[in-house]
């Protein structure tokens, strides 16, 4: 036991060579999630056209359902690993792995069994329309039967970063994300197979991640797993849903945020010079390059939990603050960069995604500069959110996580265009933005004093000792 404490490298590594290998594959898994998305839909804009396109949109939020219970279990049962093993608790950190992937296991098959009964009822409900509903239900239909595999490869992932090897994490995701976007061009372009043809290359990817997931949890570096570990346990699923519900409820408030959003821009476009159209379509390019940008602060965040976690259970408070200290720097460093890429470049960016009159390149260069005006700031809530979560304190993780979307965001997209229009929409998001991060930095302020208490009262009884 103590020899395996002594060579676990989270507790001795210096903290710039374990956020590197920690955080860039976490990175380059979030950037393959924002990107599997984009690959689908540029293979089915090709083939089927814009009801095509519409179809996946309408099925989006069952993907943000995946993720969430992803994060749920993956995220809580890898805190809560680590949390153990900085403790020197093996057994109990065993238990949490093996609970957590029994967990993955029935919600992914739940959700996909929902999925099938209720799928009509369930797009109509999420705003398809007659002429989107068909090619909705085909896709939808296959690619829920790669429920199970998908937040297997996603869950999986956190877990297995916390069992030391992120770079397996990483060729996981990339893994799947190669064979969809081959069987993609294959299927779709090939077979001319158009939304069936994407729906498969879409689960059979997720299939391969699925399992190379698996393959790697049942020999883990750190623990044996048994059939005991295995066994659900409360006392482990409550721990383990505690932890993971910051990340699992942001990306549920993102969800709703974005469908005020587009009602917002959809019902105030309509009053201005730019219409119903022009608003949504730049909205949502705008939404998927942020969506790339924030892959880093997440990837950084999701990156750091591990290193958090085991040192904090470790009493090591000194690695603690010096690996958060040393994310938000890297994060904001990118951040701003981003800052400067939406300030000073908007047209040239959205001109990637193809041409549009005047007007449409205006509001395009006008939303970029100020819906992300504070977007270098960004890096700062989502990393002090998972930072809690990381320590054991969930319900501080919950309400960080909350209060970009949720407290401020959502209110704000709802009261300010009421005084000024579609321009409201736009500067709901850097108020909101601002007023997150200035409470993210009271929160930590407080914690990094508290710890550095904790840690001259252990330096004290040392001393005394000695």
């Amino acid at each position: 036991m103590k020899e395996t404490v002594v060579k676990n490298p989270l507790g001795a590594e210096p903290i710039d060579s374990l956020l590197k290998k920690f955080a860039v594959p976490s990175i380059i898994a979030m950037l393959v999630s924002a990107l599997y998305n984009i690959v689908d839909q540029f293979f089915i804009g090709r083939s089927v056209g814009e009801l095509g396109n519409a179809a996946t949109n309408i099925a989006f939020p069952l993907s943000i359902s995946c993720i969430a219970i992803a994060l749920m279990f993956g995220i809580g049962g890898a805190s809560a690993f680590n949390l153990a093993m900085g403790r020197r608790e093996k057994e109990e950190a065993a238990h949490y792995i093996g609970n957590s992937i029994m967990m993955i296991v029935i919600c992914g098959t739940a959700l996909c069994l929902i999925t099938q009964l209720f799928l009509e009822p369930m797009l109509r409900f999420f705003g398809s329309p007659d002429n989107v509903l068909g090619y909705a239900k085909t896709y939808t239909r296959i690619t829920s039967l790669g429920f199970p595999f998908l937040i297997l490869a996603a869950g999986g992932g956190h877990l297995i970063r916390a069992d030391g090897n992120p770079r397996f994490a990483m060729v996981c995701n990339l893994a799947g994300a190669v064979v969809n976007t081959v069987l993609d061009a294959v299927f779709v372009f090939g077979f001319h197979w158009g939304m069936a043809g994407a729906a498969a290359a879409t689960i059979i990817g997720q299939m391969l991640s699925g399992l190379m997931a698996i393959h790697y949890l049942r020999h883990c570096r750190t623990v044996e797993l048994t059939k005991e570990h295995l066994k659900i346990k409360w006392q482990y699923v409550k721990r383990i849903l505690s932890l993971g519900a910051a990340p699992c409820t942001n990306q549920i408030a993102m969800m709703v945020v974005q469908i005020v959003l587009n009602k917002s821009l959809t019902y105030y476009g309509a009053l201005s010079i730019y219409g119903e159209a022009i608003p949504l379509a730049c909205a949502g390019i705008i939404m998927k390059v942020n969506q790339v940008f924030f892959s880093f602060p997440i990837g950084i965040s999701q990156g750091l939990q591990p290193i958090v976690s085991f040192n904090y259970g470790a009493r090591k408070f000194r690695r603690v603050r010096e690996a958060y200290l040393k994310a938000v720097l890297i994060a904001t460093m990118i951040s701003t960069l981003s800052f400067l890429c939406f300030q000073l470049i908007p047209r040239q960016i959205i001109g990637i995604f193809g041409s549009g009159s005047e007007e449409y390149f205006h509001f395009a260069e006008q939303y970029f500069r100020i819906f992300l005006f504070f977007t270098f700031l960004n890096g700062l809530q989502p990393i002090t959110a998972n930072y809690f979560t990381s320590i054991g304190k969930a319900a501080k993780g919950i309400f960080i996580s909350l209060t970009r979307q949720i407290i401020f965001l959502l209110p704000l997209i709802v009261v300010l265009p009421m005084f000024l229009g579609i321009e409201g929409v736009m500067y709901s998001a850097p108020v909101a933005d601002l007023m997150a991060a200035l409470l993210a930095l009271v929160f930590v302020t407080r914690e990094l004093r508290r710890m550095r208490g904790m840690e001259e009262e252990m330096n004290c009884g040392a001393e005394t000792a000695d």
